[in-house]
């Protein structure tokens, strides 16, 4: 609804109040419906009835339908009213019909007049409430109209601030209050036997309500239980009498490991798989051998510009066999703490091997002897990761290429080297390789690099990586790949037209792929989202509900440390889902990306929230203006907060600049626990640090909503104390 249309929707609204307000007063409304009052008036309003029934069923609709969308009170006199005057069978069908057209409008009221702010406001908040409406929405709303516990008209009106359809809103509303009104309508027949309006509802009658009302919800566990029964169903032969194990877990990157510990930290007996490496991408591929050739990188920057710090003369010559052998080190000194041996030690069973699935209770692991073991298990994890992507362009295979796994493979730094991608890892990566010497060129087909960030980041991220000497072209897509007079060659093309760009290595980093082939998901008939990841609900478990999905394999996050978050939930749902199951929360997932000035970000970004049109406003701290980061020459880039309008409540938070990713984490235990920026700008920070960004942040936003008439008086105040 636009403005203007809100606006008029809201003039209309009180026009109508004060119009109802008015009639109400006038004509004696506000006693008419107390029963003393209707027991008075009973007489003459059957006797206009007998004398014009067309005209008294009418105005009786009218005022039915406008009481119940304006929530005012008097429903249940106005119910007995049409059980007294009309009789069971008419009052029945009128009040039937004006009760749920008056909720009806009360709820499109509620939606087209509130629910935009509540949503743009706590959108996120209420993203999970939303879910489950769409999901099981008729359900509830049947028990809460079935057992009449709580109020209609608040029902009415919250209902109408959530996703939940109009029409289903009416016809269950027609349906659940049906049993109600045919009680009221009934007791209104018999109007002279009531003394207070309590007499209608006898403790007996409350009870069969309340059961009732239980019905939905009973009706709704049967409907899940007859659907796994039916998901089982071709297996069930297959299920065993007992089991192995307790938990079986598929993958030794982060998801698996985490998962694997806390089944072993509750003393359940929990299998780990792993095929390759343990430690998964991660370890081996990702994570930790790239900050160890971002650091490396960082040195070859330093070392060339130091004359700015006062010394001449600094030179170094890059040894990239070395450096490749420091990454391996680095791998090595850290395999420890996701070791086989480690993993034993905490009680878990490691089996290194491929593992498939056979049936939602069965594993089958080939041993790297050849030999095949089966195990059973009552729950199974599987954290499978994921790996590049290669796109499909032609030529790609001939020339060769490597990716972010096979890149630690080189021998040599390539003197020139294509970067395919400007998402996180191929930034990472280019601005790398041209710090130690490479003649990088990066190629992003979108219209800019860290598409997912503001466009202000994106430019501080370009301008850093041309700096570095990339040569960035973005609005370019790779058309074909050439070997020319034995020159290897990425055909590009752009608004101008094509343009060839000769290579000695091409690393393509346009993504990874979820591993969702090759371990039984296709034989089980287990669902993918549209971006091939595994469907899972919101307690992590796939069609097969003793069968979950953490990580990469499962989104909607591809970071190590969301991968460990959802291990816990899957664990813990496993093991004791009979008893509790608990949803996964990503209201607060932070992610950085490791380029020089780092970027990160929790929360919403400022696109995202205008795109959602989500209420927010905008506070903006320059770290050009830091003591330690002028005094460590890293005076650049920002810290960006949204909020909240008028509030310190914190939407989301992007930080660029030195130690990004560590400044960040004040923002993030900040968000996590409900504190506001009067919290952190509350707190002592070390002087000079870099952490004080955050703490001149929220005195930016405190500036911002100073207390402007207060501070006049006093002004005023001191003014008359100098005189």
């Amino acid at each position: 609804m636009t403005p203007a249309a809100k606006r008029l929707a809201w003039l209309g609204f009180g026009v109508a109040l004060v119009l109802a307000f008015f009639a109400y007063q006038h004509f004696g409304l506000a006693e008419l419906l107390t029963l003393d009052g209707l027991k008075a008036s009973s007489g003459r309003l059957l006797n206009a009835y007998r004398a014009d029934p067309v005209t008294t069923l009418a105005v009786y609709f009218a005022v039915y339908v406008t009481m119940a969308a304006l929530s005012f009170p008097g429903a249940a006199i106005l119910t007995l009213a049409g059980g007294a005057i009309f009789g069971l069978g008419v009052g029945l069908v009128v009040v039937s019909f004006a009760s749920s057209l008056g909720a009806l409008l009360a709820f499109l009221a509620s939606r087209y007049l509130l629910a935009d702010t509540v949503q743009s406001r706590f959108g996120k908040a209420l993203a999970p409430i939303n879910e489950g409406i769409q999901r099981d929405g008729i359900f509830y709303l049947l028990t809460l109209r079935l057992a009449p516990v709580f109020p209609f008209f608040l029902v009415n009106l919250l209902m109408g601030l959530t996703t939940l359809g109009a029409g289903r809103f009416y016809a269950v509303s027609q349906l659940g209050m049906l049993a109600g009104t045919v009680v009221y309508v009934n007791a209104g027949t018999q109007l002279a036997a009531i003394r207070t309006p309590a007499d209608v509802l006898s403790p007996g009658l409350w009870g069969s309500f309340l059961l009732l009302g239980l019905f939905p919800l009973i009706a709704k566990w049967g409907v899940d239980g007859l659907r796994t029964r039916k998901v089982y169903a071709r297996w069930r032969h297959l299920k065993p009498a007992r089991f192995d194990r307790n938990l079986v877990v598929i993958g030794a990157g982060a998801g698996g490991l985490v998962s694997a510990y806390i089944a072993a930290a509750v003393k359940a007996k929990v299998s780990l798989i792993e095929g390759h490496k343990m430690g998964g991408d991660c370890l081996n591929f990702g994570c930790v051998p790239s900050k160890a050739l971002i650091r490396s990188a960082k040195l070859a920057k330093q070392l060339k510009t130091a004359g700015e710090l006062g010394f001449t003369g600094v030179g170094g010559q890059l040894d990239f066999a070395a450096l490749m052998a420091r990454i391996q080190r680095v791998i090595a000194d850290i395999e420890p703490h996701d070791s086989v041996e480690r993993y034993t030690a905490l009680g878990v069973e490691v089996l290194q091997g491929h593992a498939k699935i056979v049936s939602p209770w069965a594993v089958a692991v080939s041993l790297a002897d050849g030999s095949t073991q089966t195990l059973t298990t009552r729950g199974i994890v599987i954290a499978a990761g994921a790996s590049p992507f290669i796109p499909t362009i032609p030529g790609l295979q001939e020339t060769g290429f490597v990716t972010s796994d096979t890149v630690w493979g080189l021998s040599a730094l390539p003197k020139r080297l294509v970067v395919l991608g400007g998402g996180p890892i191929g930034c990472e990566l280019a601005q790398s390789f041209a710090r130690l010497g490479s003649q990088v060129t990066q190629v992003e087909m979108q219209a800019r690099v860290m598409l997912r960030e503001d466009t202000e980041v994106s430019a501080l991220v370009a301008q850093s990586l041309r700096g570095d000497g990339v040569e960035l072209l973005t609005g370019h897509q790779a058309v074909r790949c050439e070997t020319v007079a034995g020159v290897k060659r990425l055909i590009v093309k752009h608004p101008g037209g094509e343009r060839a760009v000769e290579f000695d290595e091409l690393l393509c980093a346009v993504g990874r792929s979820p591993r969702v082939s090759g371990y039984g998901l296709e034989e089980l008939g287990i669902a993918l989202t549209p971006q091939r990841t595994i469907a899972t609900n919101a307690w992590l478990q796939t069609l097969y509900p003793n069968i979950y999905a953490v990580g990469d394999v499962a989104g909607p996050y591809q970071f190590t440390h969301t991968a460990a978050h959802q291990a816990w939930y899957a664990a813990v749902n496993a093991l004791f889902g009979r008893f509790r199951r608990f949803k996964a929360d990503y209201a607060v997932i932070p992610w950085a990306t490791f380029t020089d000035p780092e970027v990160a970000r929790v929360g919403l970004s400022e696109a995202e929230a205008t795109a959602q049109g989500i209420a927010f406003e905008l506070t903006r701290y320059g770290i050009d203006e830091l003591d330690r980061a002028i005094a460590d020459g890293t005076a650049h880039g920002f810290v960006k907060v949204l909020t909240v309008p008028g509030k310190d409540r914190i939407l989301g938070v992007t930080i660029v600049g030195e130690h990004a990713a560590d400044l960040l984490a004040e923002f993030v235990l900040a968000m996590k626990h409900g504190l506001g920026l009067n919290k952190i700008l509350g707190t002592v920070h070390v002087y000079p640090t870099l952490a004080e960004a955050n703490k001149y942040a929220a005195g930016e936003w405190k500036r911002a909503h100073a207390p402007k008439a207060l501070l006049a008086w006093v002004e005023r105040f001191h003014a008359w104390e100098r005189s």
